[in-house]
């Protein structure tokens, strides 16, 4: 994929995905419809909000499509890890779809994914760096080991026909990026893949197949999560269930509010408020000190989610 024309191609494939991704929802919910909005944003660019509320199997779904320009101030771009003097100014194009998906059933377990693209240029209207980044993870609800087990075996096949280090390496970086640090390094749930700043020549690979393998990741989600709403939805549930539902969701929040880069970047650009906080659920609970008996499904939880090699354990 020669430069020049990269931005107008990512753009152009991001939003089939985005049409991709939409309609699989729509399908795998059974009944709910999605609302769009389009957005401008000040100083460049703007989007696309998709947002299920009150669906048969998704209390809400949000899949975004943004594409956004502007100015960044010297120091903006190293912290964004740029490869750029510290006091260069220069104008970003970020472009990218991110879903989460909360469903109704504590059965079913939530969903996260996003790809994106970005690229820096100087003053002078010269690209100097360009990278991809993206991920999906999964945060059950319930203590179901086959779920995590079908998830990341899922993936490393994705990974492997791109590259056979891609998936231990994105693994591993899933799993210590969504960190609730401030709940003594509490994961958010059983991880998926992660990985940013993927540039030209990243593990022998050119932007063309890079493109191609996060593309892949884009549309995982056919393959790794729906065969588990299928197998997981009409299973029965009491509200202690759904109790401690709400209480994942709010450990979701926090994470989301104080440590993910996607929300601070909307933030600090000036993104549209709704969109950039359409990961949050509908509804959360913050519950006082919750201690969890041993041998409780709850406790059964907590322990799936440590870190642990989903792909070769066998059950």
């Amino acid at each position: 994929m020669s430069d020049p024309g990269v931005r107008a191609r990512v753009a152009g494939l991001l939003e089939q995905l985005h049409d991709d991704t939409t309609a699989f929802f729509t399908r795998l919910d059974r009944g709910g419809t999605f609302r769009e909005d389009r957005w401008d944003r000040p100083g460049g660019g703007g989007g696309v909000a998709r947002v299920l509320t009150g669906g048969t199997t998704f209390e809400k779904a949000g899949i975004n499509r943004s594409a956004v320009s502007g100015r960044l101030p010297p120091g903006a771009a190293q912290r964004l890890g740029a490869r750029v003097a510290a006091d260069d100014e220069t104008t970003f194009y970020a472009t990218g779809v991110s879903l989460v998906v909360h469903p109704r059933s504590p059965m079913v377990p939530t969903v996260h994914l996003n790809v994106r693209y970005f690229d820096l240029t100087d003053a002078a209207g010269r690209r100097v760096d360009v990278w991809l980044g993206g991920g999906t993870d999964l945060t059950p609800t319930y203590p179901f080991p086959d779920d995590a087990r079908h998830f990341h075996r899922a993936l490393k096949s994705i990974c492997d026909r791109h590259h056979p280090g891609f998936y231990p390496r994105f693994k591993s970086w899933c799993d210590h990026y969504f960190v609730n640090t401030h709940r003594g390094d509490e994961r958010r749930g059983i991880g998926g893949v992660f990985f940013d700043n993927l540039r030209d020549g990243e593990s022998g690979l050119g932007l063309d197949r890079l493109v191609g393998f996060v593309l892949d990741i884009g549309g995982a989600l056919p393959a790794a999560y729906e065969p588990i709403v299928e197998r997981r939805r009409e299973l029965p549930y009491s509200e202690r269930e759904r109790r401690l539902q709400l209480t994942r969701r709010g450990r979701y929040v926090e994470f989301n509010l104080v440590h993910d880069r996607g929300t601070t970047f909307g933030l600090q650009t000036s993104a549209r408020i709704e969109s950039v906080l359409m990961s949050l659920p509908p509804l959360a609970a913050w519950e006082y000190a919750p201690v969890y008996e041993p041998g409780s499904f709850e406790a059964e939880l907590m322990a799936m989610l440590e870190p642990r090699d989903w792909v070769g354990e066998t059950g």
